[in-house]
C-alpha cells in the first residue's frame, strides 16, 4: 500500500534569527556569520529582543533575557516563520520556548557539541569570560558529555569587543593550541556566537603550528545549518519532552 504523498515545503523557507539582547548592534555581523551557511531558498531575518540586557555574559543577564526571547519566539512563529535560531551559545529561553511554539528553536551549545562529536571524540570550549566558565561547563552535564569534553578556557573579552578580529584570533589560537597539546582536545567549539570570522583561521593556525587537521566550530554556522536540516525533515520540540503551554496559563 503506497504512503500518501507529503506535500512539498512552501518555497522560501523563512528562518529567523532571533538575537537574545536588547539591542541591535550585534545584528550585521550575526547576519554576516550566518551567510556562507545559507541556502538559496532560505529566507533570513533578524530580530532582537526589546526588553532585556543589551549582552549575556553571566546567569543574571541569561535570566532577565529568558522571557523577553519567549515572547518575541511565539510572535516569530505566529508570523508563519519555519524555525528560529537563537543566537546565543547558552540557549537562553529556548527550553521555555518549546513549550510554546510548534515550530524548531535551536541554540548554539548542542548543535556545536555535537557538530564536534561527528568530527572528533573530545572537544574543548573557547569562551570570552570567566563569568562564563561555570554556565558553560554544566552544559557537558546537561547533554550527557563530561567523558567527551576536554577543557574550557575563557579569552577574558567582554561580547561588545569581539568585533578586534585580529586580538581575538590570535587569543584564541593560544587557547585552542593549549587545549589541543595539554588538555587532549581533538576539536575546539567557540563559546560564543559573537566569534565571527574566527573559527576558520583558527583552525588554519592549529594546522600551521600542530602539523595536523583540528576543526575549530563556529556555532553561527553549526546552528544554522542544523536548524535549516531539522525544517526540510519537518520535525519540532517533542511534546514528551516539552508539555504545550497555552496563552492563557
Amino acid at each position: 500500500m503506497s504512503s500518501p504523498l507529503v506535500p512539498p515545503l512552501a518555497s522560501p523557507i523563512r528562518i529567523c534569527v532571533l538575537v537574545p539582547v536588547a539591542t541591535d548592534q550585534f545584528n550585521q555581523r550575526i547576519m554576516k556569520a550566518v551567510a556562507p551557511v545559507v541556502p538559496p531558498d532560505v529566507q533570513v531575518e533578524v530580530r532582537n529582543i526589546t526588553s532585556g540586557h543589551p549582552c549575556i555574559e553571566n546567569r543574571t543577564n541569561w535570566l532577565e533575557n529568558g522571557m523577553p526571547v519567549v515572547n518575541l519566539a511565539r510572535q516569530i512563529a505566529a508570523d508563519g516563520f519555519d524555525g528560529i535560531w537563537l543566537t546565543d551559545f547558552d540557549m537562553c529561553g529556548v527550553e521555555a520556548a518549546r513549550e510554546l511554539i510548534d515550530i524548531p528553536i535551536i541554540g548554539g551549545f548542542p548543535t556545536s557539541a555535537f557538530t564536534a562529536l561527528m568530527l572528533s571524540q573530545r572537544f574543548s570550549i573557547i569562551t570570552i569570560l570567566q563569568s562564563t566558565l561555570a554556565m558553560q561547563r554544566g552544559h557537558t552535564l546537561t547533554y550527557g558529555l563530561q567523558d567527551s569534553f576536554a577543557s574550557i578556557l575563557a579569552l577574558n573579552c567582554p561580547v561588545d569587543q569581539l568585533d578586534n578580529v585580529e586580538v581575538v584570533v590570535a587569543r584564541t589560537f593560544e587557547l585552542a593550541r593549549k587545549a589541543v597539546e595539554q588538555d587532549g582536545a581533538q576539536s575546539i567549539l567557540l563559546g560564543c556566537t559573537g566569534f565571527v570570522d574566527v573559527a576558520a583561521r583558527v583552525s588554519a593556525l592549529l594546522e600551521d603550528a600542530l602539523g595536523y587537521y583540528v576543526p575549530v566550530i563556529d556555532p553561527n554556522h553549526a546552528g544554522f545549518s542544523l536548524l535549516v536540516s531539522l525544517v526540510r525533515m519537518r520535525v519540532r520540540p517533542s511534546r514528551a519532552t516539552y508539555s504545550k503551554v497555552t496563552e492563557s496559563t
